[in-house]
């Protein structure tokens, strides 16, 4: 595999937490998708759990370039938990057109948090072999 491009994004979380009291489900329901919103509010630390599903969320955009823009909708991308606990990537929509337009086979993501934030960094890939 060949690491083809790199997307970073730090989020604080008193940001997030003004969006969740400002607009609650609107801003919810408008970035993260049902099982995002699920698993954040699980936790104790709901909002350290929004803040770094949604540095995922643009770091994959500037993975791939485009930032958040025309037919893209925050809910394209979905982080997920597989088995371990480690985030997974799903996409959906527009930014799987673009995901498969520029030859992104895989993407995969780290996040982290410190007190107050949270830090994704994604990284896609292509097959070398064949």
């Amino acid at each position: 595999m060949q690491i083809i491009a790199h997307g970073i994004d730090l989020v604080d979380f008193p940001r997030i937490e003004k969006m969740v009291e400002k607009h609650n489900d609107r801003f919810l329901q408008r970035v993260f998708t049902e099982k995002e919103i699920c698993y954040a509010k699980k936790n104790k630390n709901y909002i350290e759990k929004l803040a770094g599903r949604f540095a995922a969320k643009e770091a994959v955009l500037k993975l791939i370039g485009t930032g958040w823009r025309g037919k893209i909708a925050w809910t394209d991308i979905e982080v997920v938990n597989d088995s371990l606990g480690r985030p997974e990537v799903v996409i959906t929509g527009e930014v799987k057109k673009l995901v498969e337009q520029s030859g992104i086979e895989q993407i995969t993501i780290s996040i982290t948090h410190t007190a107050n934030f949270a830090i994704c960094s994604a990284v896609a890939l292509r097959n070398t072999d064949g």
